[in-house]
Parts: structure tokens; C-alpha cells; sequence
């Protein structure tokens, strides 16, 4: 028996072996003592095991593999529970040990027997397991891995049946406090308008007079329309909104550390490489999305040239969107941030020049009614024309392609960058986005904070409210710490940014 263990059994079984071994001793003898009927059972005992495996190569089986995944995305730390539906497509055989392929990282590869010990009615085997994941990414589970053999037991083919499917583990958002956002907006993001409004105004909205409502209340004209006493409803509720940006350039997040994330992840047919500050940045980008819907905002997302954040995903489900809002807002940029990685933007350049352009954009659709670069409405009051600066140049991070989409929905809610280490003129570019929004917060992600300094100086000058932090941060306190991350009071009449772009 220990000389069958080490013979390769993907071939043949170990009683195959045997056969083929007692056929060999068949022939041996038969050729020592002349004896025609050993020569019989040697050429039997040797023929058969072949005549097995050439069967199992010829005859493909035929199974249908169906797998579904409840939930169908998983959140990092949280499990999934996966469901195959197995049947066979031909007569029935002897019983087959099958093989689940999943990733290295989820563990063992769970193994069952084909048939089950109660299929259904339609000959179906069902199986379940479940699968747990501490990083985020785009996982195939599958296909099947089915051993077969003849109907002796002889020989042994192994074959991959079904197709993988993709898993989907999207980063956790962590819960913020609503401090840095705190101001005239309720609970739920909501603001409340008290302008006077006029018979003509669009949004002056008239009900039948309840018991109770002030006789001030009362619109006389609307009155006199219906022959019953109506008031007039004065208070509207818009809806917030809120810009979130995105800085995904690889040479921000790393400073010659690339580990690999996730080898068994798919990022464009390959594993997605990125680094811890990237990982902080997207679970900070998650959990401040989150914080947002929750609160009932309109949500725009980009990243550092202003281009859809979610644009490069594999697992976004409509990566050209920009703008989200409603229930299945939040699952969608989380879904999005599953497997998107940090872009190699070909490193950053040294001394005083900006960091590399970037890969190539696709285009980007400007919202209709947006104002054209250099037009006036597209500059923020007290700031000079960007065109005038070199280091605006289009397609540059944090140029004008960006802050021209920006300049686009100025003034409609808070602005809000998760960014990597920027090189001082890359700061002065983004500082002055500070006015496009109603506050502007900064979170900069450095391995040593301490390197972001000159940076963050530079965007609480221009009145954004800035604070670095280290991948071993924990990001509600930084969130948190934001609202006393006050911006710099102006030296004089012309800011220390404004002296750095004439």
C-alpha cells in the first residue's frame, strides 16, 4: 500500500494502479512459464484501467452550476452566506467529490459529495457556506472542481464545471458625528427659508385656514379665488447638497512602500495594488458618503481632476455617475469603492512642480448652465482670474477642469477632500476651491503628518478647515477634530495663497 500512496492519483486510482501492477506481473510470468492463459489476464488487467481513462476523457460530464450570495455585497468583517444549486445533466452515476474554489484568503476550499443525501425532487443538491472578509475587493468564487471515475473505480478525471461569479466586499463606513457639518441645517440636512414671499413667486404655496393659524398667514387673493379663507404656506425645505472629492493618485499615497492588496482580488484582469494611506482614504470617503445620505444630502463625487470618482472601478455598477442621492445611494458608491485602486499617475515629480498629470481621462460631461473657464461667474469673489496662472493648466490635478465644476454648483453645500500628500503648488490649486462651498474641510492622509504641514497652512489660509492624519488614525476622531481645525485669519488685506498665485 505505500508504493500505491506515492503513485499520482490524477490519473489513476489506487486500485487502477493495482490493476496495472497485477497485469505487469501477469505478463512477466506469462513470458517466464509460457503460460498462454496468464498472457490472457495480463493483457486484460493492463487494457482495462486504460480503456477507464480514455472513457472519462471522452465522455464530458455535464452539470449546471448555479451560485447565488446572500447578501449579494458583504461588507468588510461581515460574512456572506453562498448558495450552490447542483445538478447533473445525464444518467445517474457513482457519487463525485467536488471542490469550491474560492481565494486563498477565505480559507479552506469547501468540499462536498455530489449527490447530496436529500436533493430534490428535480435531482438538485444544495449546498451553503459562508465566507468572511477583512479587506475590501472584487473576489471570484468558483468554478467547481468535480473528480470523477469510472464506473470500476479505475481511473480518475478531474473538471472544472460552471463559470465564477463575483463577490463584492465594499469597506465598512464608520459613524461620524455631525459636528464639522453642524450650522443651520436640521438633523436630517434639510434647511428652512423665511423669505417674504409674493402672490408671483413659483414656490408660494396656499391651504384651507386651520384652527390656529395666524390671521397674518392670510393670502387675501387666494381667498377671494376659492371663496374660503386660505393661508399662505411661507417656509420651503430644499434639499442639501454636498460635494465630495477624491485624490486616488498612487504617487500621493505612497512613499516607496507598495505593498499588494488583496492577490486574489480583480482590478482590470489583475490584483489591486495600494497602500494603508489609500486604504484609510477610501474608508474615509465611505463612511463620510454615508454620513451625508444619512443626513439627506445630494451627494457629487469626484476625484482629483473632477472626472466621476467611481469612473475607473471594475466594480462600480454605473461608474460614470457622479451625483447620488436616495436609498440605494450609499450601496452604490460602496460597491464602487470595492475595487478601486490607487491610479499610477507616473510618480511624483521632484522640486518645485506639480506631481504628475496623471493617466489619460475620458471625457467628462459638463452640467448644462455651468459657466465656461475664465468667464467671470466661474471665479469666486475677491480672486483673480485662474486662467492667469500657469499652474492651472487643464488636465493637471486640481486644475481647472475641476474647479470649473466646482465654480459650476458654488455655494449649494459643504466641500469636502480626502486627499494624499500634495505638493505645495498642488495646495495653492486646491485652496482656491475654498469659496465654491459653504465649508470646506480637508482630511490629508501622510504617513507622518508632520510632512503636510506647509500644505496645511496653505489650505487654512484660504479659509478651508485642514487636519493630517496617519493610516493608524482613527477617522471619526480626525472627522470630529475638523470642526476645530479652524482656517487662518488673513495677515492683511490679500491672503499668503492669493501672494502665492500672482
Amino acid at each position: 500500500m505505500a508504493l500505491l500512496d506515492r503513485l499520482p492519483s490524477n490519473v489513476l486510482t489506487q486500485r487502477g494502479w493495482g490493476f496495472v501492477i497485477a497485469g505487469g506481473a501477469a505478463l512477466l510470468a506469462a513470458q517466464i512459464l509460457g503460460r498462454r492463459d496468464l498472457l490472457y489476464v495480463g493483457v486484460f488487467l493492463a487494457c482495462l484501467p486504460a480503456l477507464s481513462v480514455l472513457m472519462l476523457r471522452l465522455i464530458k460530464p455535464r452539470f449546471t452550476i448555479e451560485r447565488s450570495f446572500a447578501p449579494s455585497t458583504m461588507e468588510t468583517g461581515s460574512t456572506t452566506t453562498v448558495s450552490l444549486a447542483v445538478a447533473s445533466n445525464g444518467p445517474p452515476g457513482p457519487p463525485v467529490t467536488m471542490e469550491e474554489h474560492v481565494p486563498p484568503r477565505f480559507g479552506r476550499a469547501p468540499q462536498f459529495t455530489f449527490p447530496s443525501r436529500n436533493p430534490t425532487r428535480n435531482g438538485v443538491s444544495l449546498y451553503e457556506y459562508r465566507l468572511r472578509s477583512s479587506t475590501r475587493g472584487l473576489f471570484d468564487i468558483g468554478p467547481v472542481t468535480a473528480q470523477f471515475t469510472d464506473p470500476f473505480g479505475l481511473g480518475t478525471s478531474r473538471h472544472l464545471l460552471g463559470h465564477p461569479d463575483s463577490l463584492v466586499v465594499t469597506p465598512a463606513p464608520l459613524d461620524l458625528v455631525a459636528a464639522p457639518l453642524s450650522g443651520s441645517r436640521g438633523t436630517d440636512g434639510t434647511a428652512a427659508t423665511r423669505r417674504q414671499a409674493n402672490p408671483s413667486d413659483d414656490d408660494v404655496m396656499t391651504r384651507e385656514y386651520r384652527h390656529g393659524d395666524s390671521m397674518r398667514r392670510v393670502h387675501w387673493a387666494a381667498t377671494a379665488r376659492h371663496n374660503e379663507l386660505m393661508v399662505r404656506q411661507e417656509e420651503s425645505v430644499t434639499t442639501p447638497e454636498a460635494t465630495l472629492l477624491m485624490d486616488q493618485r498612487q504617487s500621493s499615497f505612497s512613499y516607496g512602500f507598495n505593498p499588494v492588496f488583496g492577490a486574489d482580488s480583480r482590478h482590470g484582469g489583475a490584483g489591486i495594488n495600494t497602500i494603508p494611506a489609500f486604504e484609510w482614504a477610501v474608508t474615509a470617503a465611505v463612511s463620510i458618503s454615508a454620513h451625508l445620505l444619512e443626513r439627506s444630502y445630494a451627494l457629487r463625487f469626484l476625484d482629483h481632476h473632477g472626472a466621476p470618482a467611481l469612473l475607473r472601478s471594475p466594480s462600480a455598477p454605473f461608474p460614470g455617475d457622479e451625483e447620488f442621492q436616495g436609498p440605494g445611494a450609499l450601496a452604490a458608491i460602496a460597491e464602487g469603492l470595492a475595487a478601486l485602486g490607487p491610479a499610477h499617475d507616473g510618480g511624483r515629480r521632484s522640486g518645485s512642480t506639480a506631481a504628475g498629470a496623471g493617466p489619460a481621462r475620458r471625457p467628462v460631461r459638463r452640467r448644462s448652465g455651468s459657466s465656461p473657464a475664465g468667464s467671470p461667474e466661474a471665479v469666486p469673489p475677491g480672486r483673480g482670474s485662474r486662467r492667469e496662472d500657469p499652474q492651472h493648466d487643464p488636465g493637471s490635478p486640481f486644475g481647472d477642469d475641476l474647479l470649473d465644476r466646482l465654480a459650476s454648483t458654488r455655494h449649494r453645500g459643504p466641500l469636502i477632500a480626502v486627499l494624499g500628500l500634495l505638493t505645495s503648488e498642488e495646495a495653492r490649486s486646491l485652496a482656491t476651491a475654498s469659496g465654491y462651498g459653504s465649508a470646506a474641510l480637508a482630511l490629508v492622509v501622510v504617513d507622518r503628518p508632520a510632512e503636510a504641514a506647509a500644505q496645511i497652512d496653505i489650505l487654512r489660509t484660504a479659509g478651508w478647515h485642514a487636519a493630517a492624519a496617519s493610516p493608524r488614525a482613527d477617522m471619526p476622531a480626525v472627522w470630529a477634530g475638523l470642526g476645530t481645525a479652524a482656517p487662518a485669519a488673513p495677515a492683511g488685506p490679500r491672503t499668503s495663497t492669493q501672494e502665492g498665485l500672482r
